[in-house]
């Protein structure tokens, strides 16, 4: 885990708590599994998939009945966001507000990630 003793990985507002918990509880998953993989414009697009089975190298974060696990090769990259829930007009679904992102594609579908010196600079001096 990539992660600072005693700080979750990422957290979930209120709205984004409620989809999750509300998907979870219809469906009867053990939670959302999120991930990352190549692709998009930036080079890195967020994945998401209702899992039934808990992988034990999957970082679990739960908060009010809302279960998030994230896939070991995601976990650096994931540590210190937050999970929201927007409904708009035209449009509804998950927005990650994530500090690691340095850029991100014009339509807003793929990113691109500081470098691996820069996270763990960052992660270090957050946890002193």
């Amino acid at each position: 885990m990539f992660g600072i003793p005693g700080q979750q990985a990422l957290s979930m507002t209120p709205k984004a708590v409620a989809q999750i918990s509300k998907l979870m509880a219809a469906k009867g998953h053990q939670g959302l599994r999120i991930g990352l993989k190549k692709g998009g414009c930036a080079g890195m697009e967020y994945t998401m998939e209702y899992v039934d089975t808990i992988d034990p190298n999957d970082e679990v974060v739960e908060q009010d009945g809302a279960r998030i696990l994230i896939a070991p090769m995601a976990q650096m990259f994931l540590f210190g966001t937050e999970i929201d829930y927007q409904t708009a007009l035209l449009e509804q679904g998950f927005v990650f507000n994530n500090p690691n992102v340095e850029d991100a594609c014009g339509c807003g579908e793929s990113i691109k990630f500081k470098d691996l010196e820069e996270l763990t600079a960052d992660r270090d001096a957050q946890g002193s």
